[in-house]
């Protein structure tokens, strides 16, 4: 069974540097049915429950246009992860790999992101399906979702050359 912030065998933790400020503002709440990381699913459901995703004052503006997006990038701070693992064990069998290399809460900054399907709007509520956090999750962006775009121009040689 895991347990919240354990270490398993084979991981490692370490003393991460002091924190500086990256100007993050929260700009809204995440309203889930989770109550805690172990009831969580680990990856947001398309038929999933209805999440609300309450947008604060004065960000309420920037929602103007949403309603024509069908899926949306949620960005959101995953505050109750530890913030210290290099090394994890994600299945606990005894195998590990980098953080980096996990799609973990556990990460150095905990952001988490979601596709999630807009159903609907309450005010400045949204209503969305495809969540994966718990209740009261700080909100740190919304965007459309970038399979929703076509790139801008066409793809010009030299583009995806790493130098």
């Amino acid at each position: 069974m895991v347990r919240e912030n354990e270490i398993r065998q084979g991981e490692r933790a370490v003393a991460p540097p002091p924190p500086t400020d990256a100007g993050l503002v929260f700009i809204g709440v995440i309203r889930t049915p989770w109550t805690s990381r172990m009831v969580t699913p680990r990856q947001g459901r398309a038929d999933g429950p209805v999440c609300r995703i309450e947008v604060f004052d004065p960000w309420r503006e920037a929602l103007a246009g949403v309603a024509a997006f069908e899926r949306l990038e949620v960005l959101y701070w995953l505050h109750l992860s530890r913030r210290d693992l290099v090394m994890q064990s994600p299945a606990n069998d005894g195998s590990t790999r980098g953080t980096f290399a996990l799609r973990s809460p556990v990460r150095p900054n905990p952001i988490g992101t979601s596709i999630a399907t807009l159903v609907g709007f309450e005010g400045a509520t949204l209503l969305v399906k495809g969540m994966d956090c718990v209740d009261g999750t700080p909100l740190l962006d919304l965007k459309p979702d970038r399979e929703l775009f076509k790139p801008i121009a066409p793809p010009q040689t030299g583009d995806f050359e790493i130098g």
